[in-house]
């Protein structure tokens, strides 16, 4: 009897030291607390997490450049997780002795790496070793079935001027999102640009002569985007015949915010890709 007392109080101190209110500061964060159960415990969002649904009712803090410290202060954290940021956000939580850990999402093997941090930090270790697995089994079946074909010269447009072909903004090689492109059997086209979304002209892109292209440069607010709208974007392209991409009509308009969120949707973003890429695949 009193070893089982013993154990029952052990238990419930255990679960009184996770971190019982925890903050997100970017909607990659927000899908992987959800993701590993921890949804109940998150009081707080960014303005731009509206994945999974539920999350939209949360609190909101501001957003991954502009952190409302007040507001996440009035919330009374007891853990903030930070995606690595450019305003020193972890050190202005230090500052205020607010406890936070700061994951960083530049590529797959980082995507892993941060789920088994919020994994360790919210007390759900063996979660994150299920999700991690999860998500590896997913990319390795696709990248599986891609190497059964020549990879697709291709490129990803993530920015642009409104309704116009020039201030390109791409996928370059530091993004995770070049890896999910690899996986899915593309070849990006600006895979030799280091920045992870770097600016290019149409001149360029005409040059390199994609045999596909993913845009979704001005659909940043990917919320009820229609498809007209995508049909627009379409049409835009179609001044530039010259291009494969264009000339085999195999130009695709995007508006989903998992291309740009580093999290458990990767499999997701990969499975899409793929099916862009290889058209009749199944």
């Amino acid at each position: 009897m009193i070893r089982r007392c013993f154990l029952l109080l052990t238990c419930a101190a255990a679960i009184r030291a996770q971190p019982q209110r925890i903050i997100s500061t970017a909607p990659s964060i927000t899908e992987m607390l959800y993701a590993l159960g921890l949804g109940d415990r998150v009081v707080g969002v960014t303005r731009f997490c509206r994945y999974p649904p539920e999350a939209q009712s949360k609190p909101k803090i501001g957003d991954y450049i502009n952190p409302d410290l007040e507001a996440i202060a009035a919330l009374k954290p007891d853990l903030v997780i930070v995606q690595t940021n450019p305003v020193r956000l972890s050190a202005r939580l230090a500052n205020m002795h607010l406890r936070s850990v700061e994951v960083d999402q530049q590529n797959i093997a980082a995507i892993y790496e941060s789920i088994r941090v919020v994994g360790k930090a919210g007390g759900v270790p063996d979660r994150a070793a299920k999700l991690v697995g999860s998500i590896r089994a997913g990319l390795d079946a696709i990248r599986a079935r891609a190497a059964a074909d020549k990879p697709v010269r291709m490129m990803f447009v993530v920015g642009r001027s409104q309704g116009r072909l020039d201030g390109l903004v791409v996928v370059g090689r530091a993004s995770f999102l070049n890896d999910v492109i690899r996986i899915a059997g593309g070849a990006n086209i600006f895979n030799d640009a280091l920045a992870p979304y770097p600016n290019v002209s149409l001149e360029e892109v005409i040059a390199r002569d994609p045999e596909v292209i993913i845009d979704m440069g001005d659909m940043a607010d990917t919320v009820n985007v229609s498809d007209e709208k995508k049909r627009e974007v379409v049409a835009l392209w179609n001044r530039v015949p010259s291009v494969a991409a264009v000339r085999n009509h195999r130009v695709y308009a995007v508006a989903a915010d998992m291309y740009m969120v580093p999290g458990p949707r990767v499999v997701d973003s990969a499975q899409s890709i793929f099916e862009m890429l290889h058209r009749g695949a199944k």
